[in-house]
């Protein structure tokens, strides 16, 4: 067993807020990385391509998820699913959000147009 905090080591910031991370190859985790996002207020990730699935949980606050032109919104409580190789993008919705978000070891960034896989640095 590995009880793992967040740390400012394990902490990237980004103008639309940071992620914090949990589980990893980097703390003990074999085959899930895991790490809770909070996004300022209408603020909004990158338009990007995540070469894994991942499962964004609401924490608090609400999401605006695009996939591919495909808007949904999801709070607490809920879970967004999101394919492996998919154009996305994750806004705050009316003010500051949370989420925990998990993903399969690995997994890479790409922008849409680009083959540069960026990685993680939160979720290695």
């Amino acid at each position: 067993m590995n009880v793992i905090s967040e740390s400012a080591q394990r902490t990237t910031q980004s103008p639309a807020g940071a992620m914090f991370g949990l589980a990893a190859p980097s703390q003990g985790s074999t085959e899930v990385s895991t790490w809770r996002v909070e996004l300022n207020a209408d603020s909004a990730t990158p338009v990007h391509i995540i070469d894994r699935e991942q499962v964004w949980m609401p924490l608090g606050g609400e999401f605006e998820v695009d996939v591919e032109g495909k808007v949904e919104r999801a709070t607490a409580g809920q879970a967004v699913v999101l394919p492996a190789g998919v154009v996305r993008q994750v806004k705050a919705a009316g003010g500051p959000a949370q989420a925990l978000v998990a993903m399969a070891v690995g997994g890479r960034a790409m922008l849409p147009g680009s083959e540069d896989r960026i990685p993680l640095p939160w979720a290695e």
